[in-house]
């Protein structure tokens, strides 16, 4: 289990039921890089692999 894990699990635990747009999930990111700007490229990261996920589908 990865450290991240923890986090992903609370994540589902506090918010699991909840339904989000994109547009919402973008603000928070970009929220979060401007209180933490270290994490830029983690999250660029992220939401580049999250836009191009259909390429991994089979």
């Amino acid at each position: 289990m990865y450290f991240t894990d923890r986090g992903i699990e609370e994540l589902e635990n506090r918010r699991g039921e909840e339904e989000v747009s994109l547009a919402w999930l973008a603000d928070r990111l970009r929220a979060f890089v401007d209180a933490n700007p270290e994490f830029e490229t983690p999250i660029e990261r992220l939401a580049t692999f999250l836009a191009r996920d259909d390429e991994f589908d089979e």
